[in-house]
């Protein structure tokens, strides 16, 4: 076997060495947090396809019935209405005249502004300068230098090109491409190349390595959990030192199913990814250009057998084609003006849920202020006709029926409980509990601690405090709780049982 292979020319030997390769032996593991990522953006492109829809309408709004029959095309997966409904901050129903039928859907102030910043950056002449760069770079791929109109339109959003590129970006570059074909000709409309640029025909590969003059290598990133055998890394190792075959020549002459035509294959649509503002497509649009190119069996096995330079995401009901070396974890490492503004606009769709939040907090906190200046307040009028002064003055002024009513002989249980709520009410508050009263004892003549009528109503004192807390502590004792421990023991119990209850279920 070994004489063999060493018979065989230095291609065939390549070749040959593929076949012992086992694709399917490549266990793929997720990545969460590239998958969080694509997740987060989720329903980005429809809400803006629609908001589009909106602003370009004379009256900026629009029947709620006519985006329902368009929801294919604005890509919403949901019901038109539930989707509507679910960004409040971005859409608002209103009915035109007043009549309660056929709503209508119009744009928040808020996504206006958003609109407004996202205007200002594709009308810059840098942006423009930039996205006609890129639209060239894709034209000059491979050398194909004409791509079918409906591909580009599909490549658009991962371009970074305005929705109406044909109308705005291409007029204003007809030394780079322009639109051929269509308008009653028999061929479908095409984007081709006007003019080959040299300067823009130099990869991103071939950048960083005449920048660190070292050999053409691909970053490899594997997910967290993957297992690289001997026999796996020994055809990458082999793989990477074959000569690097730029994206920008016609390559289509070497065998198919050679090493070499995998590496510029990978070489190809590693610069296709690396020309998108997000470093990612849906895995469709890769395989519709491949197509284009001749290379779509080719991208094919490239995802498959190199999952250390590509990732492949299956989130929000679509495969993603990621490319892994332009993000750490799940932040873009270069970050474009737009991808900052697409940020903007999932931060304002997900506005309304932390409005929630902090409106049942600030409620939340209302209630208990509210409560506070009920039993308290400086020179405010209390509900039995109580008066504070406040903190510092410490003086509190009852009328003559509380203070009979408040006498320590006629204390009862009742009067027990609303001390201690209103005690409570005032820990909220960050205030002492309210003394009874400073004039109490003004009611009654002054006599010695010592004297004998003194002596004798502390004593019917203390013994009606330990006959009512003897009987509290028999009714505790009774239903088999130890006093001071009542509500937590009765809370204790009732967690216990709703836990089982569950657990049972």
């Amino acid at each position: 076997m070994q004489s063999l292979l060493r018979s065989l020319p230095r291609r065939r030997h390549h070749e040959f060495h593929r076949t012992l390769f086992d694709v399917a032996s490549i266990k793929w593991v997720r990545d969460r947090a590239i998958d969080h990522a694509v997740e987060k953006e989720g329903n980005l492109q429809p809400l803006l396809n629609l908001k589009n829809l909106l602003k370009f309408e004379p009256s900026k709004s629009l029947p709620l019935s006519l985006i329902a029959q368009q929801r294919e095309s604005l890509g919403i997966a949901s019901r038109p209405v539930d989707f509507i409904r679910r960004y409040p901050s971005v859409f608002q129903e209103f009915f035109p005249g007043g009549i309660g039928i056929h709503p209508h859907v119009k744009l928040t102030p808020e996504i206006l502004l958003l609109d407004a910043e996202e205007h200002f950056i594709y009308q810059s002449d840098d942006n423009k300068r930039a996205g006609a760069d890129r639209l060239l770079k894709l034209l000059m791929l491979a050398r194909i230098n004409k791509i079918p109109l409906h591909i580009v339109e599909r490549l658009k959003w991962d371009l970074g090109l305005p929705h109406d590129f044909t109308q705005t970006l291409v007029p204003e570059f007809p030394d780079y491409f322009q639109v051929t074909g269509g308008n009653g000709n028999r061929s479908d409309p095409h984007l081709e190349l006007v003019c080959w640029s040299d300067e823009l025909a130099v990869s991103v590969m071939e950048k960083k390595a005449c920048e660190k003059d070292t050999p053409i290598a691909f970053p490899l990133q594997y997910s967290r959990g993957f297992e690289v055998d001997k026999k796996f890394k020994k055809w990458v190792d082999e793989w990477q030192k074959l000569p690097y075959v730029s994206p920008y020549e016609n390559a289509l002459h070497l065998p198919a199913k050679s090493d070499e035509a995998d590496k510029w294959a990978v070489s190809v649509l590693h610069e296709l990814l690396h020309l998108l503002i997000a470093k990612k497509t849906d895995r469709e649009n890769v395989l519709l250009l491949g197509e284009c190119l001749g290379l779509r069996a080719r991208f094919k096995r490239a995802l498959l057998q190199h999952p250390g330079i590509f990732y492949l995401s299956s989130k929000i009901g679509t495969h993603t084609v990621i490319l892994r070396e332009g993000y750490k974890r799940n932040l873009l490492i270069e970050n474009h003006p737009l991808m900052d503004m697409r940020g903007k606009y999932i931060h304002l769709m997900n506005t309304i849920k932390e409005d929630k939040k902090t409106k049942g907090l600030q409620s939340k906190n209302t209630q208990q202020l509210k409560l506070a200046h009920a039993s308290k307040g400086e020179g405010e009028e209390m509900p039995d006709g109580e008066t504070e002064k406040g903190r510092d003055g410490e003086s509190y002024d009852f009328s003559d029926s509380e203070v009979e009513e408040g006498s320590d002989d006629d204390y009862s249980d009742e009067d027990e409980d609303r001390s201690q709520m209103v005690s409570q009410v005032n820990a909220r508050g960050d205030r002492v509990r309210t003394r009874r009263t400073p004039k109490y004892e003004a009611k009654r003549p002054l006599r010695s601690p010592n004297s004998l009528e003194g002596r004798n109503r502390r004593k019917t004192r203390n013994k009606a405090e330990v006959s009512r807390n003897t009987v509290m502590h028999g009714r505790r004792k009774i239903r088999g709780q130890s006093p001071g421990r009542l509500e937590f023991s009765r809370d204790r119990g009732r967690s216990n049982l709703d836990t089982k209850a569950s657990v049972l279920k």
